[in-house]
């Protein structure tokens, strides 16, 4: 479902408590919803007919003023998590908040303090973007009617749609709709952003001005949660992460304390891999492991011309030599035993 349809909300910060890394297939350990995250949630689940979980008991943890990326790959549970957090679908257990309220019992309070894409636009094929907008402002009864024209208009322009105004929405190519979506989202000043994939269908130039639009939102204090299944997105603009896996939540960080998980490792090519083994064991490398065409492990804080001098002592015939640090598609790949697209 998508429209630019208006309001869905909350705000937070993880002051004090540290963001956890868990091995795939383990659920963040639970915590009572927090005023001071953006969206907090506790064992948040979602069954369908027929016993098929959906969202596994999950707790997120967004903090305000973040750029939070919802990273997984498509049908990992993300929308569904969001339609729950948004009151659009029921969750089977658990519960939620948003700007440190609780929701549904809260809805009608925050839910104006939020704007959101979910699963792409819809508006009505035979209007232009201008009419579709001046009906969604005209149906939320929190918008001045004196002040339409100018919010129609700066919500259009800052999506880059000005000049495709008066034309008619059925003629949008996939990626105008899909920024008719996001200045639908912002026709009201928001507190939190929810965005559904919102880069889905854009060419390169249009993706590179959603990731600035939602850069620059988040400069002002507004809080973006944006679900994608593309790394380079999240790498891109995202202060936070959050990764999803077949229902369940295996990792929930900032992207900072993610990357200082990343530690470097040697990898020596040899065709004598069991005397390099024992050379690093030696030296108190860890997490020694054979490889296709060598060794590798945990450099530390070991020297590497040490290492090598240390492997041409002990006779190992060195092919290739090198010290990498594992970039952020290994460590995903290492939490769901699945790769992301990279691409974007």
């Amino acid at each position: 479902m998508g429209t630019g349809v208006t309001a869905r909300a909350a705000t937070g910060a993880m002051r004090g408590r540290a963001p956890e890394v868990l091995p795939a297939g383990q659920a963040v350990a639970d915590s009572p919803p927090s005023t001071h995250l953006a969206v907090a949630s506790n064992g948040l689940t979602k069954r369908f007919r027929g016993g098929q979980v959906a969202v596994d008991r999950i707790d997120l943890a967004v903090p305000t003023g973040s750029v939070y990326g919802f990273l997984g790959p498509n049908g990992s549970g993300k929308t569904t998590t969001i339609r729950m957090l948004l009151g659009l679908i029921r969750p089977t257990a658990g519960t939620h908040s948003l700007l440190g309220r609780p929701i549904p019992a809260h809805a009608a309070e925050v839910l104006p303090r939020v704007g959101s894409l979910v699963e792409g636009p819809a508006f009505h094929p035979y209007l232009s973007g201008w009419d579709n907008l001046r009906r969604l402002d005209a149906a939320d009864r929190h918008a001045d009617p004196a002040t339409a024209k100018a919010r129609i208009g700066a919500a259009l322009e800052r999506v880059g749609l000005t000049a495709a105004a008066a034309k008619r929405y059925r003629h949008y190519s996939l990626g105008m709709r899909q920024r008719l979506g996001i200045s639908a989202a912002l026709l009201q000043p928001r507190q939190l952003l929810v965005l559904d994939e919102p880069t889905n269908g854009l060419d390169p130039q249009g993706t590179r001005e959603v990731r600035a639009l939602v850069a620059e939102l988040a400069a002002t204090g507004v809080t973006v949660l944006l679900s994608t299944h593309l790394l380079a997105e999240v790498e891109q603009i995202c202060s936070h992460v959050g990764v999803m896996h077949r229902g369940r939540l295996v990792a929930q960080s900032s992207l900072a304390e993610l990357r200082a998980g990343t530690a470097p490792r040697v990898h020596v090519r040899t065709a004598e891999p069991t005397t390099a083994e024992r050379t690093l064991t030696r030296l108190g490398l860890g997490e020694v492991a054979r490889e296709i065409d060598g060794v590798s492990a945990l450099i530390g804080a070991a020297d590497p011309t040490d290492v090598v001098a240390a492997l041409v002592y002990d006779a190992v015939p060195v092919r290739g030599f090198g010290v990498q640090a594992p970039d952020l598609e290994d460590v995903f790949v290492g939490l769901t035993g699945e790769g992301f697209d990279v691409s974007g």
